[in-house]
């Protein structure tokens, strides 16, 4: 696994330690293990996790601004747990509603030792935040609306950010964004082994 992920890794311009590819590699295996009766992913080949849910995590790292961030609708960790590993200097709450997933991450801090990540069972629209955050992640959310409705009170006013990864790039969500949601930048992603397109979209507050 190790040795697969360095060959994926060294396609790219993504450094990173042996400490945090081992903690990768480790999270892989815990997702696997736990996925037999967590059920937390529909991708069983812990390969294609390292494609699918790694590298296809770890690529918006250059991209993110400031150093607290929520991965809402984390699921099993995804994208917050690798980017939590690829950028051990900010801190990334992982949120989600369901109880499994939250054990799971809880988990993951245990065994990988990370300190940056603080698992949060809860309902977007329920968690107070303190303070606000610099960013919003979230891959999870069906739209840009649904996404921006649920979380608007997480981030900081003007300065806040919303990343939305996303597949095909959602032209007629963009056409709809509210008068004081601005684009800020759409950045189309390559990942590795993925014959699949990919784009992060970066909105911000007027």
């Amino acid at each position: 696994m190790l040795n697969k992920l360095e060959s994926l890794l060294a396609k790219t311009d993504i450094e990173l330690s042996l400490e945090q590819k081992q903690q990768l590699v480790a999270y892989v295996g815990m997702l696997n293990k736990w996925n037999k009766a967590y059920n937390l992913t529909s991708v069983r080949d812990p390969d294609l996790m390292l494609v699918r849910h790694i590298m296809d995590s770890i690529v918006v790292n250059p991209y993110l601004h400031g150093t607290r961030f929520i991965d809402v609708g984390t699921g099993p960790g995804l994208p917050g747990i690798p980017l939590a590993i690829v950028r051990p200097d900010a801190h990334f709450t992982l949120l989600d509603s369901l109880g499994k997933r939250v054990r799971f991450l809880r988990q993951v801090q245990h065994e990988l030792g990370l300190a940056n990540i603080e698992p949060v069972q809860s309902r977007v629209e329920a968690f107070i935040p303190e303070p606000l955050f610099d960013g919003v992640i979230s891959r999870a959310f069906a739209s840009l609306q649904d996404m921006l409705s649920w979380c608007r009170h997480l981030t900081k006013p003007l300065e806040g950010r919303f990343y939305a990864l996303k597949g095909a790039l959602p032209k007629d969500e963009l056409a709809q964004l509210p008068r004081e949601i601005k684009l800020d930048t759409i950045i189309p992603l390559q990942v590795i082994d993925l014959d699949e397109q990919r784009h992060l979209v970066i909105l911000k507050s007027n």
